[in-house]
């Protein structure tokens, strides 16, 4: 599935490094192709509930879904520790 720059989805790993968790919602950047046989990538842009970057990470297609209609978006402290 290739996802439109700019639209927000959901991680479906963690990323412990950036204290990242599963279900954070992220904003696709940047899609990378990838080579033959290599699985496409996204740069994704993380922001606080306020607006402000927290984080530029890049990830493979498959650690991020679209959101849906029947999921509610959800607040936690940044300085939470990732599971």
């Amino acid at each position: 599935m290739t996802y439109e720059l700019f639209s927000r989805v959901a991680l479906k790993t963690d990323l412990p490094a950036h204290r990242l968790r599963s279900g954070d919602v992220v904003t696709v950047v940047e899609y990378h192709g990838g080579r033959p046989g290599q699985e496409p990538g996204y740069s994704l842009e993380v922001f606080d509930a306020v607006g402000n970057t927290v984080a530029v990470v890049t990830v493979r297609e498959s650690q991020i879904e679209p959101l849906t209609s029947n999921e509610l978006l959800h607040v936690r402290q940044l300085a939470e520790t990732a599971r």
